[in-house]
């Protein structure tokens, strides 16, 4: 099994528009005011007799303005929705990707800094 953040991860840092070193899937040693695209699995569940598994993450893109995080995290959003469904991304197959939440405003509410988060989920074939 593929680590689901890593996936979603490798996949963003080759989107054009997407910033390859603010993809991360750990906040350890991020300061605040830097432009990053933070990575969480947020759950998921094996369906259709073992054949596929559903991974559930959440992408939020932190920015030091407001504009610079909605567009990023629109970016991020298409790329996912349009892009992704198809691909063979570290030797998983992404059989399809919807959508559970567009973008929304989350500000930070330690930094205060701008926040838009959305979530996806992934449908991945199973033994990939």
């Amino acid at each position: 099994m593929n680590d689901p953040v890593a996936l979603v991860a490798a996949f963003l840092r080759s989107t054009p528009g997407v910033p390859g070193d603010a993809v991360t899937g750990d906040l350890v040693g991020r300061e605040a005011g830097e432009v990053t695209v933070y990575l969480e699995h947020s759950g998921g569940f094996r369906l259709i007799r073992n054949r596929m598994d559903r991974w559930d993450i959440e992408y939020d893109v932190y920015h030091p303005e407001r504009e610079g995080a909605v567009s990023l995290a629109l970016v991020c959003r298409n790329a996912l929705l349009e892009d992704l469904p198809g691909m063979v991304v570290n030797d998983a197959l992404i059989l399809d990707v919807e959508e559970v939440s567009s973008p929304m405003y989350l500000p930070d509410s330690t930094s205060r800094e701008h926040v838009y988060g959305g979530e996806i989920s992934l449908f991945v074939a199973a033994g990939h």
